[in-house]
C-alpha cells in the first residue's frame, strides 16, 4: 500500500490495542504502543531511499528483503530496543506483539495489489501479488481516516478500529471475488488465455487487463465487468541476437526483466547506434505504456546509456530518449 494508508493503519493499530488489558491498564504501554504501531506499519519501506541510488536498484530490491520473513521478526525487535529504554514502565510483552502486528500487518495488505512482495524470502524469491487491491485504495484509506475522527470525537478507539477491520474482511472478499468474475469474462473473450493479470485501479469498477496466450499479448479494461480489448500484439520471444544479448547485460533492462512478467520488445538501428526498448504492458493508461526499459548501444554492442522507470506520455519518452541518445 502507499505510505498514507501505511500512516493511518498504524494509528488505527494503536487505537485497537487500546482492546488489550495490559495496553489500556498502562499510560506508558498505551503511549509506547502507538509509537510503536506507527513505526512499525512504515519499517518495511525504508527500502524506498534506494530511489536516491537509481530506479534499477530500486525496482529489483523494493518489497525484497526488508518485506521477507526473517525482516518480519527483526523489525519488531529492533523497534521495541529502541522504544523500550524510554518507556521502562511499559509492558515489554505487549508492546513486541503490537510491534510484529503492525509490522506483519504492513506486508500482509502488501500482496494483495499488483506489484507484490517477496514475503517468502528466504525460502522463496517469488513475487506474491494477488492484484485485487490498489495501492492506493480510496475506500480503505476513507474508512481509516473516518474512524480516525470518530475516535477523535470521542469514541472508543478500540472497538471502532475493531469494527473497521471486520468491514474491510468483507470489503477484501468482495475484491477478490469481482477479479474472480472480470477474469471469467475475459476467458469469455479469450478462451485461449493462458495467463490473466489484472491490475486494480483507483476505481471499485475499473481493472487493467494483460492477457497471454500462445500466439498473442492482449491488453485492454474492464469496466463494470465489461471488456474492452485495446491493443493486441504478436508474441516474439526474445532471439539471442548479439544485440539483444549484450543489452540484457544491461542492469536498468536487468531490472525490468526481473519484475515485468508481460512486455513487448523492439530494436531500432539508428545512425551510429542501436536503440533497445521494453514496454510493460500492464499499465497502459491514456494509450500510453509508461512504464519502460531502454538501452543504447553502440556500433561495437557496447552500452551507451540506459534507463528504466516510469514515463506517462510518449512527448516525455521521447524526450527522455533523445537526452539517452544524445
Amino acid at each position: 500500500m502507499d505510505t498514507g494508508t501505511h500512516v493511518v493503519m498504524g494509528l488505527a493499530l494503536g487505537g485497537l490495542a487500546t482492546l488489550d488489558p495490559a495496553v489500556a491498564g498502562s499510560h506508558a504501554t498505551t503511549i509506547s504502543v502507538m509509537i510503536a504501531t506507527l513505526a512499525g506499519s512504515q519499517a518495511p519501506d525504508v527500502d524506498t531511499v534506494l530511489k536516491l541510488r537509481n530506479n534499477a536498484v530500486y525496482i529489483r530490491n523494493h518489497r525484497g528483503i526488508t518485506h521477507s520473513i526473517p525482516a518480519v521478526v527483526l523489525w519488531p525487535l529492533l523497534i521495541v530496543a529502541v522504544l523500550y529504554p524510554f518507556f521502562p514502565d511499559a509492558n515489554l510483552l505487549h508492546l513486541w506483539m503490537w510491534t510484529f502486528i503492525a509490522v506483519f500487518l504492513h506486508v500482509f495488505v502488501d500482496i494483495f495489489n499488483a506489484y507484490g512482495t517477496q514475503a517468502l524470502r528466504p525460502f522463496s524469491s517469488k513475487w506474491v501479488a494477488l492484484g485485487f487491491i490498489n495501492t492506493f485504495d480510496p475506500i480503505i484509506f476513507s474508512l481509516h481516516v473516518v474512524g480516525l475522527f470518530v475516535w477523535a470525537f470521542g469514541a472508543p478507539p478500540g472497538y471502532t478500529f475493531l469494527v473497521l477491520y471486520i468491514v474491510l474482511v468483507f470489503y477484501y472478499l468482495l475484491r477478490y471475488i469481482a477479479q474472480r468474475r472480470v477474469k471469467h469474462k475475459v476467458r469469455e473473450i479469450i478462451p485461449d488465455a493462458n495467463t490473466i493479470i489484472l491490475s486494480p485501479t483507483m476505481r471499485f469498477s475499473h481493472w487493467r487487463v494483460a492477457v497471454m496466450t500462445d500466439e498473442y499479448f492482449y491488453v485492454g479494461r474492464a469496466h463494470n465487468y465489461k471488456i474492452e480489448i485495446y491493443d493486441q500484439f504478436k508474441r516474439i520471444d526474445i532471439p539471442a541476437t548479439p544485440v539483444l544479448e549484450a543489452a540484457k547485460t544491461d542492469s536498468n533492462l536487468s531490472a525490468f526483466l526481473s519484475f515485468s512478467p508481460v512486455y513487448r520488445w523492439e530494436v531500432t538501428e539508428l545512425e551510429d547506434q542501436y536503440q533497445v526498448r521494453f514496454i510493460d504492458l500492464r499499465y497502459r493508461s491514456n494509450g500510453h505504456y509508461p512504464f519502460v526499459a531502454v538501452v543504447h548501444l553502440d556500433k561495437d554492442l557496447n552500452i551507451m546509456s540506459s534507463y528504466t522507470g516510469w514515463i506517462f506520455s510518449e512527448e516525455k519518452l521521447q524526450k527522455k530518449l533523445d537526452i539517452l541518445t544524445n
